[in-house]
């Protein structure tokens, strides 16, 4: 055991680093040829379905897959900067969820366009668009919190003044339910691929070797997770 262990673990948090910004990055790239308004979204499931499930699949994962590098870099910060720390890695985590709650509607939204058609769904989402919910209070978030979280890691040092702008760019990135790509959209999650991503690198090469017991043990979970997976899919 790591003497210093905090959860979900340092490789978990390196994986994140990499794995979140490039996922995001990716689904922001694979929508970016379609207007940014919600009826060309719809219009475009339409047409190109499997194009824009993997869009909106690539970014959902990467949002989701962010948490632990957040909670990551949070840590750190608050080693010199609790104060800082907590409100940035508050808000941040807070407007994850809340661009998952946006994905969970965008994936109704995106179904009723490919089964029933663009025009009745675009109805729909039309209709309902402005309805209030928990996380329409806390929409700030979604795009202040990388600016406070940016401003944490310049004051601690976490990360040096290029990646604490490639952070604070995430702060640009659109909100909302079925947003598409704006070169605002590019920038900010390219933007996050160089702060997270070469942190991410680092601390993956500098994590201690795996024991072999762990190996094992992981070579065990991943065929039943990936069959628990399966499974979740035929409730």
């Amino acid at each position: 055991m790591e003497p210093d262990y905090v959860f979900p673990g340092r490789r978990v948090a390196a994986v994140s680093m990499v794995l979140g910004p490039v996922l995001l990055l990716t689904g922001t790239l694979l929508r970016a040829r379609f207007d940014f308004f919600f009826p060309s979204q719809l219009r475009a499931m339409s047409e190109y379905p499997a194009l824009m499930t993997a869009s909106y699949t690539c970014f959902l994962a990467g949002n989701v897959l962010l948490w632990p590098a957040i909670v990551a870099l949070a840590m750190k910060i608050g080693r010199t900067r609790p104060a800082l720390a907590a409100w940035g890695g508050l808000f941040v985590l807070f407007g994850l969820f809340g661009r998952t709650f946006h994905a969970g509607i965008d994936q109704a939204a995106l179904g009723l366009a490919e089964h029933r058609g663009a025009g009745f769904a675009e109805s729909v989402v039309s209709e309902s668009y402005q309805d209030l919910h928990l996380f329409s209070f806390l929409s700030f978030t979604i795009m202040f919190g990388w600016y406070v979280l940016a401003f944490a890691a310049y004051r601690a040092k976490v990360l040096g003044a290029v990646g604490s702008i490639g952070l604070a760019t995430m702060g640009l990135l659109p909100l909302g339910v079925l947003k598409g790509t704006e070169f605002v959209s590019i920038i900010g999650t390219a933007g996050l691929c160089v702060a997270l991503v070469p942190a991410g690198i680092r601390a993956l090469l500098e994590s201690p070797k795996p024991s072999r017991r762990t190996m094992v043990l992981t070579a065990i979970a991943v065929p039943v997770l990936g069959a628990l997976a399966f499974a979740s899919t035929l409730g």
